[in-house]
């Protein structure tokens, strides 16, 4: 396995640890970190807010095998991938011819945010490197000196979440802010190197530093001594490694004793052998794997060989944590508690709660709770108050969520009133009120003195309802009850009726009489109200003798049970109607009947059952805006015998389950318009009814809407043309558009001082641009355009003034291009598009003649428009030369324009080529211009000759434009033939006019006399008079080594790396030039250093030279 080596630190310490090697506990691969980068983002940068900022790193790619990946991080663990947008942009090239990845990092209007540390990785299946930077934000027009504790400070502010703005839209209604004392500056380094080491959590704390392990780091390097030499490590552990969180790490050293015992130290604490910890010697070699690492493995590790110590420090880096379920919002009273509650990814994962843009902690914002469940996170507020109100924000490492809180003063309202009792003596009285909120307590008052808790008083509060039973009712009891809620201005008053039954002697041939009491629950005469789910006992005395029989009923049912929920019960001179647990059934005409021998008495009753409403009807939205939404609905079908009150609405967003109160106060009409929305997002509504009472259950949800905008109004509304009949308009897009987007446009039209608008268009018109036809000719018409979408239509867009429908009479005129002007010349099979624009009004009649003559349609295709008439040949010919003459006419009006066609090709070949004449090395050429010219001006000709024996021709003359020449310079005693192209404006002509005779240059009586001499031998044994020379090069940069060597015959050269013949590498480039030998490497890499020799071989010996070739990392030297 290699042996890990992680990226060089800046100094000082406070930048995040580079990746180290971390190995993948299911394939055991090891990450290689090497010198990928060919430019780097400077370390230390500083941005103006409000600019923009870019960074650029380059990669090298020749020496990989895969296309390498490239991350951009910010602090330990941030993937700014995630975060492209608006505010932050990614951008990737690649050069062919250099192999060079760019990569770009582009911050758009930098914010205070976007200060602290950053990370760009580069990895490639087996290679590895990083590089770290720092960004420094100062404020606009200000001159600031970097802050070094910047570097351990966390960054409050978000990034870019997208491109609608919806803060607008969010900020809080009520928000109070204490202002910011001015603290003098305090030198935070002077006060960590005098404190003792038990009080920098303390300091940290106090000046907001949270990266406590880097400032350690910084603090320990100041205060660190020089280097002692190590006796028992020859290489220690690197410095710091990095591992990704469930991968294993292995750290390896090498120590000089390969017997030597080692211990392995974890925070100080011995580390024992186990599954998670294996510990190896392999000769020299100690290595510590740590399996499947977890945030607890994020540690100082030491090894200990005697006295001696090496130390490193291992990075754990966790996976970016995702948000699953979001924040909702919440619309509460004071003093309500408030859960906002979010789901993670992972269990136990971090998540920072921030209000605004303050983040919360729960031993500084004691009023503030956090509770961990799983992969739940909530933040509750116990007791909500107006000062609560605001944005609140869940930030994990990957994923961020937010939800607003509304609240509003507590307002109690009154659901039930208390009700007047009138009573006989042990019965049972209960007085009962229902108010808004379930979680009001009270106190119960009789005449002024608060009612205690006894045997026969009892008083209960289950819900919204408090009840005060009083039993085994007596006179005493009588009198005014009040009900007064704590902390409101608000009493509930009833009075307390005892009824004496008075008994009067009567004859014992009394007729019967039913004595009915018209007080209590009768709200007219015979007419009783009854509370749905109340209990109803009526008590009718009887008097009569002897005793009558009593016969109750409803209709014409006769109620004879005795027991049930509907019973009568009898006793002595009274009769008792007793309904338990009313229901909507019961309502109806009751009678009671009493009878005895000396006659009979009967009464009537309607006992009237109230309850709550029904739940609305048909919830709808009929209309939405930007942020708000029009909902409609339908009474309910029964209002519980009670008139309605009003109504209670709530919202919630799509796929949410809490819902938000709209509205505390009823609301009386069934039409309500929901605002601050966010326009783009699903929402859903219900209602309630409330009547005198209580609350209905709610309705149905009403189907998902969107808040969506219609656009803006279109623009630069202009009339294009017009005609007696026609006006033709044109117009741009809308400014807004928004996130309905553009279905298209409605054109309407009126007369002018008219007001009714008619509609042009029967389907939108999606381009930009409407011709309305049908118009009355010379009246003033007024034009307008509306821009439609799915939320309706947009303001309209009107004309100036109006427009008076009328022909406009325009002389025909041709407006013949430049080029036309001239001979217009094409080759045979080019395609011919002439386009010639014209104007006049009414529309003109184009017509085409070539040679006086209409054109042939199956030769030329015309095509005419209202403003220019078109020419196509599509393959020309030479029978298509000619004079075209345009004709443009408007009744008895016309314009003319003449074009001059010419298609061209190759000429023929010259004709009667011969030669007229021989003397001494010169031939004499004459011919005659050929026969086809190709239809244009023979430019000049190309003269050939050809030697009998090679039969191979050679160029003597080019553009020669004279029918005749002369060759010279032939060669005696060979004989000649010449051919002749002839060339125009296509070129040379396809054929060539050759020579009827030849041109034979005769011999003359000269001789040679070839010289007597010896011939050297210039044979010699392979020698090197330059030999190789050794190097040390740089990695990454092309080199090349040399020597001369002087053999004859020419030798053989071969190149060898380490005694192994380097073959056909494309790495290496072997060239030879008159006997210097060049080497040449390309980007050269550790692995290409060694020994390098060179042997030349001939049949006469051989002889060889070496050198030493080093390969070196290039590293920067640190910074002060």
């Amino acid at each position: 396995m290699p042996e890990p080596v992680p990226a060089d630190k800046p100094e000082g310490g406070d930048a995040p640890p580079a990746d180290g090697d971390s190995e993948d506990g299911g394939e055991g691969e090891s990450t290689e970190l090497t010198g990928l980068f060919v430019e780097k983002p400077p370390d230390n940068v500083v941005v103006i807010t409000g600019s923009e900022a870019t960074f650029i790193a380059k990669v090298d790619s020749t020496t990989l095998t895969r296309k390498p990946v490239m991350k951009w991080l910010k602090g330990k663990w941030m993937d700014l991938g995630s975060k492209a947008g608006k505010h932050m942009q990614f951008k990737e090239t690649y050069d062919r011819n250099t192999k060079i990845y760019t990569y770009e990092m582009k911050i758009t209007k930098v914010i205070p945010g976007d200060a602290g540390g950053y990370r760009c990785e580069v990895t490639a299946k087996d290679k590895c490197d990083s590089c770290t930077f720092e960004i420094t934000v100062e404020a606009a027009q200000q001159e600031q000196q970097a802050d070094i504790l910047s570097a351990f400070k966390r960054a409050d502010a978000g990034e870019d979440e997208g491109d609608l703005d919806f803060s607008a839209l969010l900020k809080a209604t009520k928000k109070r802010k204490k202002p910011e004392e001015e603290k003098p500056e305090i030198d935070v380094w002077e006060l960590l190197k005098n404190a003792h080491p038990s009080e920098y959590e303390k300091i940290a704390f106090q000046y907001g530093i949270t990266d406590l392990r880097g400032m350690l780091k910084r603090l320990k390097k100041m205060h660190a001594p020089e280097p002692k030499h190590c006796e028992a490590f020859l290489k220690k552990l690197e410095s710091c490694y990095s591992v990704d969180k469930g991968k294993k790490i292995v750290l390896t050293c090498e120590v000089v004793d390969p017997n030597v015992q080692v211990k392995w130290l974890k925070n100080g604490q011995e580390i024992k052998p186990s599954a998670k910890y294996v510990m190896e010697a392999n000769g020299n070699i100690r290595t510590l794997t740590i399996n499947r690492t977890t945030l607890a493995d994020d540690a100082a590790y030491e090894c200990v060989v005697g006295d001696d110590k090496s130390f490193t420090e291992v990075f754990v880096k966790e996976p970016p944590v995702t948000i699953t379920k979001l924040m909702d919002d919440y619309h509460v009273v004071v003093g309500e508690r408030v859960e906002f509650e979010i789901e993670v990814s992972e269990e136990g994962a971090h998540v920072m709660w921030f209000f605004e843009d303050t983040e919360l902690h729960k031993d500084k914002d004691s009023k503030f709770r956090f509770k961990k469940d799983g992969k739940k996170h909530t933040l509750i507020i116990p007791e909500a108050t107006l000062e609560d109100i605001g944005m609140y924000h869940a930030w994990t490492n990957g994923g961020h969520t937010k939800g607003e809180l509304e609240v509003e003063e507590k307002q109690l309202e009154v659901l039930q009133d208390i009700a007047d009792l009138t009573v006989k003596a042990t019965d049972q009285a209960i007085f009962k009120c229902e108010v808004s909120d379930d979680k009001v307590t009270g106190k119960w008052f009789k005449d002024g003195v608060e009612v205690l808790p006894s045997d026969r008083i009892k008083m209960t509060h289950i819900g919204r309802f408090h009840r005060l039973i009083i039993d085994d009712v007596k006179p005493e009891d009588a009198g005014d009850y009040t009900f007064v809620p704590d902390g409101y201005a608000l009493s509930l008053s009833a009075k307390l009726n005892f009824l004496e039954i008075k008994i009067d002697y009567v004859p014992r041939q009394d007729p019967p009489k039913i004595h009915l009491d018209t007080t209590g629950n009768m709200v007219s005469q015979n007419t009783i109200i009854v509370v749905a789910g109340n209990k109803l006992r009526l008590d009718v005395e009887i008097t009569g003798e002897p005793a009558p029989t009593v016969v109750w009923s409803k209709g014409d049912k006769v109620i004879t049970e005795g027991e049930g929920r509907v019973r009568v019960e009898s006793r002595k001179d009274l009769s008792c109607f007793v309904i338990e647990g009313a229901e909507r059934e019961d309502e109806g005409n009751y009678s009671i009947c009493v009878t005895n021998p000396a006659g009979e008495d009967k009464a009537n009753l309607f006992i009237k059952i109230v309850d709550v409403p029904d739940p609305p009807e048909n919830v709808k939205c009929t209309k939405v805006g930007e942020d708000t939404a029009t909902i409609i609905w339908d009474a309910p079908k029964f209002d519980g015998g009670a008139p309605i009150k009003g109504y209670l609405m709530e919202r919630k967003k799509k796929g949410s389950s809490r819902w938000t109160k709209l509205n505390f106060d009823v609301y009386d009409s069934t039409t309500y318009e929901a605002k601050r929305m966010i326009e783009g997002i699903l929402y859903e509504m219900r209602v309630f009814a409330v009547n005198s009472i209580g609350l209905s259950p709610p309705s149905l949800t009403s189907k998902p809407f969107m808040p969506i905008a219609p656009t803006s109004e279109p623009t630069r509304l202009t009339v294009h043309d017009v005609t007696d009949s026609t006006c033709s308009l044109k117009w741009l897009a809308p400014e807004k558009i928004g996130a309905g987007g553009l279905d298209g446009y409605v054109i309407e039209y009126c007369k002018d001082g008219d007001t009714e608008w008619v509609v042009a268009n029967q389907e939108l018109c999606e381009r930009q641009g409407f011709v309305v036809r049908g118009l009355p000719v010379g009246e003033k018409i007024n034009f307008r355009v509306v821009a439609v979408n799915i939320a309706g239509r947009s303001p309209p867009a009107l004309l100036a003034q109006p427009v008076t429908i009328r022909e406009i009479m325009e002389h025909p005129k041709i407006r013949l291009p430049r080029e036309l002007r001239t001979k217009y010349i094409r080759k045979v099979g080019d395609k011919i598009n002439l386009v010639v624009p014209f104007q006049g009004k009414p529309r003109p009649v184009a017509t085409w003649y070539k040679d006086g003559q209409p054109v042939d349609p199956k030769m030329v295709n015309v095509r005419n428009s209202n403003v220019d008439t078109i020419l196509f040949i599509r393959s020309a010919e030479r029978e298509h030369s000619g004079t075209y003459e345009l004709v443009l006419q408007i009744e008895n009006l016309e314009d003319r324009a003449t074009v001059v066609i010419r298609i061209v090709e190759k000429p023929g070949p010259p004709r009667n080529v011969k030669v007229t004449d021989v003397w001494g090395f010169n031939a004499a050429l004459e011919w005659e211009a050929p026969k086809d010219d190709g239809n244009c001006e023979i430019t000049g000709y190309t003269i050939q000759k050809a030697d009998q024996k090679t039969k191979e021709w050679f160029t003597i003359y080019e553009h020669n434009r004279r029918p005749n020449c002369t060759a010279s310079d032939l060669i005696m005693g060979n004989t000649y033939q010449f051919r002749v192209f002839s060339e125009n404006l296509c070129g040379l002509s396809e054929d060539a006019g050759v020579s009827k005779n030849t041109a034979v240059i005769a011999k003359t009586g000269l001789q040679m006399k070839a010289a007597n001499y010896k011939e050297k031998d210039m044979s010699c044994v392979p020698k090197f008079t330059q030999p190789l020379v050794d190097r040390c090069v740089v990695a990454g940069y092309s080199t090349a080594i040399s020597c001369a060597v002087r053999a004859f015959p020419k030798p053989k050269i071969i190149w060898m790396k380490n005694k192994m013949i380097i073959g056909e590498d494309p790495k290496f480039l072997m060239q030879n030039n008159q006997g210097v030998l060049t080497l040449k490497i390309r980007k050269p890499s550790t692995f290409d250093g060694g020994m390098y020799s060179c042997r030349a071989v001939n049949d006469l010996g051989q002889d060889e030279v070496e050198c030493r070739l080093d390969v070196k990392i290039f590293t920067e030297a640190p910074k002060e």
